[in-house]
């Protein structure tokens, strides 16, 4: 038996010992402050919302990392999804900001790693809830494989509390996917065919799905390369995520705030030289919020191919200068392809 083998039975971890915290510190570094301005001028909650999803993806990765390298010091780590992320107080660039990373649960080559967003000084609160699968991944040939991982030893309530939670979460998404396939609900089917009867009134005046779509294209180049040959996630992420808030903006003249990320999906990695064409369109509007769909395509001149790389499901909320929740506009599906976008984003409705 080789001593990996060995070192992998014996080193057993509690989630306690993968903690990883990491700090913007706004206080003191202006320069760093101002990059992550949203607006000149004061105002509640003004920070990029899009970098914070780049520094997130980063701190899952080095957290993971520092767990799976205890076993497989060459391996890598990549971002499968963003299972969650809940926003729970706006943060701004005036006082620091800290990230507080551990791994609650590990599967066969998977991990969720749990990061807590505060804010210090006299603001001090709980920002954001932030949930991430990672994936460990070989470096050692040109197909890269799954690598099989040691469990963590769940000795605390609190931690094992987490690791069910964690269980949970994986639960709910995968009977989201099948509930997907499946034909809507009697609810459901009523709610689409009074939308539908709606729109035929010559005296409809009401927003159609159809016309809040945005688009955008770049090339991927190395500055934005994190593995050797593969775009860094977060920054993908970034741009995802500010199609969609412009694309939330096309429904209110009202400023919108991030509510919650519903879902990211990492499903190819983009290798640089990719041609990638963003999409987001409004698929869901409740009494104050806006859900946006953003979908990345990877285009390779060389092999002649392409392929959905992202899907991401963002919410939104509209709100006032005080940081009020305003209501919005009802948006109204039409074809059988946002029929499905809006009954995904209404059975993940917020309100």
């Amino acid at each position: 038996m080789s001593d990996e083998t060995n070192k992998n039975e014996v080193l057993q971890l509690t989630p306690h010992e993968t903690r990883y915290l990491f700090v913007l510190p706004f206080s003191t570094d202006r320069v760093l402050a101002r990059r992550f301005l949203a607006k000149d001028g004061d105002m509640p909650g003004n920070i990029r919302f899009g970098k914070l999803l780049e520094v997130l993806d980063k701190v899952a990765e080095n957290t993971a990392l520092g767990y799976v390298n205890q076993f497989y010091p060459d391996a890598r780590v990549v971002t499968a999804a963003i299972d969650n992320i809940v926003v729970r107080n706006p943060a701004d660039t005036t006082h620091d900001l800290v990230f507080s990373a551990q791994i609650n649960h590990v599967g066969k080559s998977s991990m969720e790693v749990g990061i807590r967003v505060e804010c210090l000084g006299t603001c001090s609160s709980h920002l954001a809830s932030c949930y991430f699968t990672m994936v460990a991944r070989s470096a050692d040939s040109k197909e890269a494989k799954s690598l099989t991982l040691p469990p963590l030893d769940y000795r605390q309530p609190v931690e094992q509390k987490r690791h069910q939670k964690a269980e949970q979460r994986r639960q709910a998404y995968r009977e989201s996917l099948v509930k997907a396939e499946e034909m809507p609900s009697l609810e459901e089917y009523l709610l689409l065919k009074k939308l539908h009867k709606e729109q035929e009134s010559v005296d409809f005046d009401g927003v159609r799905a159809g016309s809040l779509v945005l688009e955008s294209a770049l090339r991927a180049y190395p500055e934005q390369e994190n593995v050797p040959k593969t775009i860094f996630g977060g920054y993908l992420t970034r741009k995802a995520y500010e199609l969609a808030a412009l694309a939330a903006e096309m429904v209110t003249p009202n400023r919108v705030v991030p509510c919650q990320v519903n879902r990211i999906n990492f499903n190819q990695p983009v290798l640089l030289g990719d041609q990638l064409k963003f999409t987001a369109r409004v698929v869901f509007t409740g009494k104050t919020t806006i859900t946006v769909q953003s979908d990345i395509e990877r285009f390779s001149r060389d092999a002649h191919n392409k392929a959905l790389s992202n899907s991401c499901l963002f919410t939104f909320r509209n709100v006032g200068n005080e940081m009020e929740p305003m209501t919005v506009p009802f948006i109204y599906p039409v074809t059988y392809a946002e029929d499905a976008r809006f009954l995904n984003a209404y059975r993940q409705r917020v309100d």
